[in-house]
């Protein structure tokens, strides 16, 4: 679907919605890989994208973006269909779309990042999904194998090897809170006085280290923006244990999404290369937990 083509969906979508009907002005297409997101006046429209039904709950991130919302962590919702996915949230004026290179340039975003995590994790809000990783790579293995698209070589070795996180992470099992757990930069909108977080699709109650993790994946952060975010996080110096975590997940977030991937890419999803996107996360993931690094962070959290 081209850009006129989707700015003609939204002006249909916009219709149906008490809250924008009477809306003429212009419709300016945002970001998104499967969704799409408009900004419609003072406010944002969120159209879900081709296939995301066979692995989203809807009811779950609607609740936990209204949930978000409450603790003042996302924009307000303002209009949410949770049975067709669409929703209308506040437009964050000044707000900036974040992206690799504007978590490096903006100064104090990586810790923001992790303030904006600390509200979310202390905030009591329970969401319905559990957010479960070997679960998850399950039943992502489930959907890819009703679809004609390859993994890639040496995958179920890797998850194979695996079973040592899942013995660590299981030994010591940190108490699960509301977590975002697809934490893409461009989900992170910067003011440069307090950082905010959309996209709540993926949401669950999950171990909070997981968003750590997957950030600084998601960021390409360097040791300094990691140590950064980590300590506005803790307020210091985390334990080993919760190190390791990180860690781990660096390297498990990578396991995930490259199913996810292989599923853009079978569903067709132009808005990536999704085959170069799979290939290169699980090269990625094999790559660190072949180092001295993971191996100790398996061995720290294990301890505890």
């Amino acid at each position: 679907m081209n850009q006129e083509a989707e700015i003609a969906l939204a002006r249909e979508i916009v219709r149906t919605i008490p809250l924008l009907a009477g809306h003429d002005g212009p419709i300016e297409r945002l970001g998104g890989l499967t969704n799409l997101v408009f900004r419609v006046g003072d406010t944002c429209l969120r159209i879900p994208g081709k296939g995301t039904e066979e692995y989203i709950d809807r009811a779950n991130e609607m609740m936990a973006t209204e949930a978000v919302a409450y603790a003042g962590v996302g924009p307000d919702i303002l209009s949410a269909d949770a049975t067709s996915g669409i929703f209308v949230s506040r437009y964050l004026d000044g707000a900036a779309t974040m992206t690799p290179e504007r978590f490096r340039s903006r100064a104090g975003a990586p810790a923001r990042a992790g303030k904006a995590f600390r509200t979310l994790h202390d905030s009591g809000a329970v969401f319905s999904a559990r957010f479960e990783l070997f679960a998850m790579i399950d039943s992502y293995l489930g959907i890819l194998a009703t679809k004609d698209v390859a993994l890639p070589e040496g995958y179920h070795d890797v998850l194979s090897e695996a079973e040592a996180v899942r013995a660590a992470l299981s030994a010591h099992p940190l108490p699960v809170v509301a977590c975002h757990c697809d934490p893409l930069c461009e989900n992170f909108l910067d003011s440069g006085e307090r950082m905010w977080i959309v996209d709540w699709e993926y949401s669950g109650m999950n171990d909070p280290m997981w968003d750590l993790g997957d950030l600084c994946v998601e960021g390409g952060f360097g040791p300094e923006q990691e140590e950064e975010m980590i300590h506005a996080y803790f307020g210091g110096e985390p334990s080993p244990a919760e190190r390791g975590r990180i860690v781990i997940y660096k390297a498990m977030c990578d396991l995930l999404w490259t199913l996810w991937g292989l599923i853009q890419l079978a569903n067709d999803n132009p808005a990536d290369d999704f085959g170069a996107y799979a290939d290169g996360r699980f090269a990625r993931c094999r790559a660190l937990m072949q180092t001295v690094d993971f191996s100790r962070a398996i061995e720290a959290v294990a301890r505890g």
